[in-house]
């Protein structure tokens, strides 16, 4: 009994050093093309809210981290900075909303530095189905309202949904979701202005 028991388990072991290595030999033959699948899929992700025409440099490369209780909460976020001719035109910035339905809502918002809204996209959310979710490009067009929108002012009050006396669509049924969108893009919005006087002080992300 006993002898049978220690060759079972010399199989078991052999077999999961086996698949152990197996699985290390796959992802190191694999790894490379995951990353740069992924790095692909994020500079898609950034010329939806930053248009490519507007800059010349490579906006992944130029990555700077910010800590502002404006973005939401107090971790830091990237910011990708796009530059012209060498001069800093616009920047895509990680924000949060934090006052979502479900919990917090990030986003990645695009701007140029007077108050312009070059787009915006969700990038993780937990809301509701078939209410909350309309802020995913998927279910619906209501996150392209943002792009080409400029806010004037902090008390700007354009910058509210319907139902608080501004321009932006509320959902049916669903209030709280796209108030805390329109908020937390406003207050990512005015912060961006104030980048370019940060830019020598701002950590980059290889630095942390």
């Amino acid at each position: 009994m006993l002898e049978t028991m220690r060759r079972h388990g010399i199989t078991l072991a052999i077999f999961a050093a086996c698949t152990t290595g197996l699985t290390a030999i796959v992802y190191s033959l694999t790894k490379d093309r995951i990353d740069e699948q992924a790095a692909l899929q994020h500079k898609v992700l950034l010329d939806q809210v930053v248009p490519p025409a507007l800059y010349d440099n490579n906006l992944q490369n130029e990555c700077y981290l910010v800590t502002n209780s404006a973005l939401g909460n107090e971790q830091p976020h990237r910011l990708y900075l796009a530059r012209k001719k060498g001069v800093p035109v616009a920047a895509a910035l990680e924000s949060t909303a934090p006052d979502g339905y479900s919990g917090a809502i990030q986003l990645l918002v695009g701007a140029d530095f007077s108050g312009r809204v070059l787009g915006v996209r969700v990038t993780e959310h937990h809301e509701t189905p078939g209410l909350g979710d309309k802020i995913e490009t998927r279910i619906s067009n209501w996150i392209y309202a943002f792009s080409g929108k400029k806010i004037m002012s902090k008390d700007d009050r354009n910058w509210a949904v319907k139902k608080d006396g501004g321009e932006f669509d509320q959902f049916t049924g669903a209030t709280i979701t796209p108030r805390a969108v329109v908020n937390a893009v406003k207050r990512t919005t005015l912060y961006l202005e104030t980048v370019p006087t940060q830019l020598s002080s701002l950590p980059t992300c290889e630095e942390k």
